[in-house]
């Protein structure tokens, strides 16, 4: 029984090593709408998925109803935290909103999530994710801040991008660019045939410079995400003991095939 034990000791002292050491599994805050070009009417009707996921590994999380939902065209915002339904995303609760596009612009949507507790980092992860759709022939105004908590500016145009460009982008947190800033970025894998070859593939890694300024080339067509992440002022745990607070600054952006005749 002691020889038994000890090996059951020795192995869950052996696997909680091997957990330690694995790369850490990314969060996304994450708004997809049905398309980021609109050129017909057809097209106009807008669906947005809002959720909370690790996107590559298709693991949903559980999304409370956000607090804000907004989207801002020609510097005005407009409130649409009551287009919301509930829904599923990756058999986990999430949000929908559908959206009639009326009339040419650059329509950038924004999300800002109920903080989110994780258990295993003991702190709270709060992701402001955003995305920009151009429609009918307009394309001004895609690189203007919002003046969110923490953002990602685009210094690259947001939509209409091929797979295999780079796309560049300014991290602000406070409206001040954010010096070495930390970006994970992940691909949603809608349709799960993209397979990491191991764990350290999943999340790529990419820092800004000194002035909050990052690249990333992207490999193949689908969705992106590009994931700042800052620290906000502490806050009372679920226990009453502050904790830690993870402010993600999140876009994402639709990077496309050539179509071949």
């Amino acid at each position: 029984m002691h020889t038994i034990r000890h090996t059951v000791l020795v192995l869950l002292a052996g696997l909680g090593l091997l957990l330690a050491g694995s790369p850490a599994q990314a969060h996304f805050g994450m708004l997809i709408p049905s398309t980021s070009t609109v050129t017909e009417k057809a097209a106009a009707d807008l669906t947005l998925d809002i959720a909370f996921a690790h996107p590559q590994e298709r693991r949903g999380m559980t999304m409370e109803k956000p607090r804000a939902f907004s989207v801002f065209r020609d510097g005005k915002a407009e409130d649409l935290l009551g287009a919301l339904t509930a829904a599923k995303f990756l058999d986990s609760k999430a949000w929908q909103a559908r959206y009639r596009i009326q009339r040419p612009g650059v329509y950038q949507f924004a999300v800002e999530p109920e903080p989110y507790f994780e258990p295993a980092e003991n702190c709270y992860i709060i992701h402001y994710a955003k995305t920009v759709v151009a429609a009918f022939g307009e394309e001004e105004g895609w690189a203007e801040p919002l003046g969110l908590k923490t953002e990602i500016v685009p210094l690259t145009r947001p939509f209409a991008n091929y797979a295999g460009n780079v796309f560049m982008g300014r991290v602000l947190l406070d409206g001040k660019p954010v010096p070495g800033a930390e970006v994970e970025v992940e691909c949603w894998n809608r349709d799960g045939r993209h397979v990491a070859p191991n764990e350290y593939f999943v999340t790529q890694v990419v820092r800004a410079d000194e002035n909050g300024v990052f690249v990333y080339g992207v490999p193949w067509a689908g969705w992106w995400g590009f994931a700042a992440l800052n620290s906000g002022d502490r806050r009372p745990g679920p226990e009453g003991k502050p904790v830690d607070v993870e402010l993600g600054a999140v876009l994402w952006m639709e990077f496309a095939a050539p179509r071949t005749r």
